[in-house]
């Protein structure tokens, strides 16, 4: 599998994209995922990320997407998050990515207002239109599994209902191993995922909050959930996700502390030459 990083790492410098996708080539990731919403880019933002990926030599492999808005109560927010999600995967295909990662989103008022069973079949009814739609586009949709108890999708059991209810194969599972963690799902459970994973995040965390640290600085014990992640033969990217550095002025190091951690993790797996 390739390594890639997912862009939002370079926020804390304040720089444009363009100086976190040169920083991405130069560390030595093979691929990067865009944390960017196509409803906030300017044509000549647009253009030029994909003209300097492809200058790069730096494939774009998924856009990340929050839309939250697909389960909101009012059918005009949940309309309008549709056609959001659409722009999406029309920038998808447009940058030839593999995939948009999809957050979906918590249960609202603690599943005592609207009953959970609603919100849950208007994320699976927006997922089927949507899937459709990444279909005929040659792009994918992977869900992403969320460690917050309100969360719709939020261990395997629930992403294995969901995708089963969406009936999709435009719509698969993302892994993100941290996430795991904090869900508590056993790294065998992955297998129940055989063929429906397109997707996987890679970061640490202290076991009890959502962290996206670099590998090494938390408590996750990565070698099992990526020798289940090789068994299962993904044809796709182990992207790291982190958060804000707390030495914003040292955030290259941090990133490169997290290429060189993770690709020590994925060769002893037996998932990188």
């Amino acid at each position: 599998m390739k390594l890639g990083l997912i862009n939002s790492a370079w926020v804390q410098t304040g720089k444009p994209t363009v100086y976190g996708l040169q920083k991405t080539k130069e560390i030595g990731f093979d691929t990067v995922d865009l944390f960017v919403d196509p409803l906030d880019l300017e044509p000549d933002e647009r253009r030029l990320i994909l003209g300097e990926c492809k200058r790069l030599e730096l494939p774009i492999v998924s856009l990340c997407c929050v839309a939250v808005g697909l389960i909101d109560l009012n059918p005009s927010v949940r309309r309008f998050h549709l056609d959001r999600v659409k722009k999406y995967l029309d920038l998808a295909a447009e940058y030839q990515a593999k995939n948009v990662l999809l957050v979906i989103g918590e249960y609202i008022w603690n599943r005592e207002v609207i009953p959970p069973a609603e919100q849950w079949q208007w994320a699976v009814e927006a997922c089927r239109e949507l899937g459709a739609y990444a279909a005929k586009h040659g792009v994918e949709i992977v869900i992403e599994l969320e460690p917050f108890p309100l969360s719709l999708v939020n261990d395997i059991d629930t992403m294995v209902r969901f995708l089963d209810d969406v009936n999709s194969p435009a719509v698969r599972a993302n892994i993100d191993i941290s996430h795991l963690v904090l869900s508590k799902v056993r790294p065998e459970e992955l297998r129940r995922l055989r063929g429906r994973a397109g997707h996987v995040h890679i970061s640490d965390c202290d076991g009890v909050k959502h962290g996206d640290l670099p590998p090494g600085r938390g408590v996750v014990p990565f070698a099992p959930y990526l020798a289940e992640i090789k068994a299962l033969e993904i044809d796709g990217v182990v992207s790291i996700e982190l958060e804000y550095s707390p030495e914003p002025e040292r955030i290259t190091e941090w990133v490169e502390e997290a290429y060189r951690a993770t690709a020590d993790l994925m060769r002893a797996a037996g998932l990188r030459p």
